[in-house]
């Protein structure tokens, strides 16, 4: 297996809606909101017109996207033995992806994840976990792990107690790592961990401009730049419109962002340039290369709803 995903696993649902549904509902645009009730989601939900649900959270977009470049991947996630469950796994399979998670009945029911696009295509997401953020380390397999090139990880998935036991077993057991820091919030609710992951644990980084700030506290993106130099590993930052920057082993490489696109929906921007520069990496590109590959494929998601090419 070339690439294992392990994150977690949430059934995407995409809506429409104006800003003043954000602001009714106390949310905060662009960003990601944890539900714990399940009922307070379900109210939230209730009154929204679907557009489409797919088989989705961030890592397993990416997995997704590297299984229709024609790699042989696999993921990991805990989805409960529920009508939301099987199709997830469905998804995931019709997708040519290796579900490596047996699905058994659990107390809470499969993740979901509303995602509200609003008229400016950004997109707020509103998340209830469910049995995905119950994954533990008896989740993941070592051997499977073992065999894999790369094991690509989320930051969403990073949490005190059972979550982060899965995270461990996996960084040990892997022959390289990557990891997405998913989330600003995310970036500053774990600030200490993530950056102990990035200096000593991690091999393949992404994040974006406003993550890569707020990981170092950095006043500037020249300060930022020069952190990621002098780590001397495979750190790739996205910067939407101006581009992408990938920090190979200390050496700068900038690949421009496409012009005049028909953006849509901004879901799985990042994932997707995740999966092309992975793809590169594993097929033997440049770094260059791979920022290119990346910068294709998030241009292409971007342009429809949803994160599936």
């Amino acid at each position: 297996m070339r690439i294992l995903g392990i994150g977690n696993a949430i059934v995407d649902v995409f809506c429409k809606v104006d800003y003043n549904f954000i602001e009714q509902n106390n949310l905060t645009k662009s960003t990601m909101k944890l539900f714990f009730d399940e009922n307070e989601f379900k109210n939230l939900l209730k009154n929204l017109k679907i557009e489409k649900t797919v088989s989705g959270g961030s890592v397993a977009n990416s997995i997704v996207a590297l299984s229709q470049l024609g790699n042989d991947v696999g993921f990991i996630g805990k989805v409960n033995d529920d009508d939301l469950g099987q199709k997830y796994e469905d998804g995931l399979k019709k997708e040519k992806v290796n579900f490596l998670y047996s699905k058994k009945s659990e107390p809470t029911p499969t993740g979901t994840c509303l995602i509200l696009i609003t008229p400016d295509s950004e997109r707020t997401m509103c998340t209830f976990l469910g049995t995905a953020g119950k994954v533990n380390d008896k989740d993941v397999d070592s051997d499977i792990v073992k065999k894999a090139e790369i094991t690509f990880l989320e930051g969403y998935l990073w949490d005190e107690g059972e979550p982060k036991k899965a995270f461990d077993k996996a960084i040990l057991n892997s022959n390289k790592v990557a990891m997405s820091l998913s989330d600003l919030f995310c970036v500053e609710r774990h600030k200490i961990q993530f950056l102990e992951l990035v200096k000593n644990k991690l091999d393949i980084i992404f994040a974006n401009e406003q993550e890569v700030l707020s990981l170092i506290n950095a006043k500037s993106f020249d300060e930022a730049i020069n952190f990621v130099k002098n780590l001397n590993k495979n750190f790739v930052i996205t910067r939407g419109e101006k581009g992408a920057i990938a920090s190979d082993n200390g050496e700068i490489i900038e690949c421009a962002a496409k012009k005049n696109l028909n953006i849509i929906d901004l879901t799985g921007a990042g994932d997707l340039f995740a999966a092309g520069y992975l793809h590169g990496i594993i097929n033997n590109l440049t770094p260059r290369e791979s920022l290119v590959k990346g910068t294709e494929l998030s241009s292409k998601i971007i342009q429809k709803i949803g994160a599936r090419i």
